[in-house]
């Protein structure tokens, strides 16, 4: 790793180097906080979490052949060089920076309240058709996933793509300090974190903080039918690229034909170069037409060509727990269990009645809405049943509202109430579900993280 000397890297970080002699002039292999993971010459910072504290496994990677250790207490007989520190995350945050700055790449880093996963694998695909690209991997998008990715970027990498994701002011910027963005993409304003950030003004607020270490010449590229985003005039002293569905965007999408859960096809146009050309989007779902537009906005910035773009739009491929479509034998499953909030909510069920044969919306708990908890649960069972859910199966303290709005909705349509259905928990839900299904369904699962719902995508596959 490029001038990831223990010198440098105590410097950077605050800390003070103890080991005995002169400090090795080797560079470290990688960084890492999993001891597993740590493998010769690596670094390790050692940190504590609720159940396993790393200071334990000091040893052990030393005896693997570690570089050195970054800590926040000495071992008793430390068998390599330590970089004592205060707090080891925030070290973690520190070196993170220091390799950013490293580095000659572009970075486009990727916020918002819905998409950031799928918009950063539309944003990837694309920009590798034409430059090495190392991007998030997994749900790596916090003040510890940031700056581990940027830490796992290798030395000739050309182009990152960095999913950023907060709910309390000052973590973006914190964020932003590390990634030091080109491009900053921003893809919607929802009603996520109400709970910490208040109401979706101070949702945009926190966001923004993603521009504080934007470089001068650097670009923002925001959603255009975003009531909230379209108040960005201007970062910097440029104004945004937009994109959208409507053509007072730079970027944006007409002819859009949906072909169910086979994903989409439309002409993208470039306004202000008066070009256009035909994407084929694999993903089901309107939305992943805002993903492929964020991503044409990207490459177009970074000098792709409208064939480029238009091979890496369709060479996206889905992420499990993201809108990813599972065919089993008898039925089809929308596994969309990663996380939730009212908006996507909404989002993965349109998607849901794209489908043939009977539609099954297995629905979990919302979490960090804040005071309208209850109030946007109903409102997301009341939506199930307006656009004409045939199963819906809420599941979760808080979703116990969900069934009650998608009762009220029934009756107000005069509809039978015989295919809303309600569990306590994620138990209760598993030993009923069989019984609620048939086959041909397809069916949607969907919750915050925090419900477990993959346990019910293993249970159906």
């Amino acid at each position: 790793m490029k001038n990831m000397t223990l010198t440098n890297i105590a410097q950077a970080c605050g800390g003070r180097l103890i080991c005995p002699g002169e400090p090795p002039a080797a560079e470290a292999a990688g960084v890492v906080i999993d001891s597993r993971k740590a493998g010769k010459d690596f670094l390790f910072i050692a940190t504590k979490g609720e159940r396993v504290d790393g200071h334990r496994f000091i040893p052990e990677v030393f005896a693997g052949g570690a570089l050195g250790v970054v800590c926040e207490r000495l071992p008793e007989q430390p068998a390599g060089p330590c970089i004592l520190v205060e707090d080891s995350f925030e070290a973690l945050k520190r070196i993170g920076e220091f390799y950013r700055r490293q580095l000659s790449v572009k970075v486009v880093g990727i916020t918002g309240s819905v998409g950031k996963t799928s918009t950063k694998e539309f944003v990837a695909s694309v920009l590798s058709q034409k430059y090495r690209v190392h991007k998030t991997l997994g749900n790596y998008n916090n003040e510890i996933g940031v700056p581990l990715t940027v830490l796992s970027m290798p030395e000739d990498t050309e182009v990152a793509v960095l999913e950023m994701g907060i709910n309390h002011f000052g973590e973006m910027h914190n964020l932003s300090r590390i990634a030091r963005p080109d491009i900053c993409i921003m893809t919607n304003i929802g009603q996520c974190h109400l709970e910490f950030l208040g109401s979706r003004e101070g949702i945009l607020k926190a966001k923004s903080e993603i521009f504080d270490f934007m470089g001068e010449d650097g670009a923002v590229c925001v959603n255009g039918d975003d009531d909230m985003l379209s108040t960005i005039k201007e970062v910097k002293g440029k104004p945004p690229v937009t994109f959208g569905l409507s053509s007072s965007c730079r970027i944006y999408a007409a002819d859009i034909a949906g072909r169910g859960l086979l994903g989409s096809e439309a002409v993208i146009h470039d306004r202000e170069a008066g070009i256009n050309f035909n994407a084929k989007i694999p993903l089901p779902g309107g939305h992943m037409v805002y993903n492929a537009l964020a991503a044409t906005a990207a490459g177009r910035l970074l000098g792709l060509t409208p064939e480029e773009i238009s091979k890496g739009i369709a060479a996206v491929e889905g992420v499990s727990g993201r809108s990813h479509i599972i065919e089993l034998a008898d039925k089809v499953v929308i596994d969309d269990c990663y996380n939730a909030n009212p908006v996507s909510m909404e989002a993965a069920l349109d998607l849901l009645l794209q489908a043939d044969g009977r539609t099954v919306a297995v629905l979990g708990d919302m979490f960090e809405l804040g005071k309208e908890e209850a109030k946007l649960h109903e409102r997301v069972g009341g939506y199930a049943v307006e656009k004409g859910v045939d199963c819906l199966i809420c599941t979760g303290k808080l979703s116990r509202h969900m069934y009650e709005g998608a009762l009220k909705a029934a009756e107000a349509v005069e509809k039978p109430a015989d295919g809303i259905h309600y569990f306590p928990d994620r138990e209760s839900l598993l030993e009923g579900l069989a019984a609620l299904l048939l086959p041909g369904d397809a069916i949607l699962v969907k919750a915050s993280h925090g419900m477990g719902f993959e346990k019910v995508v293993e249970q159906l596959t």
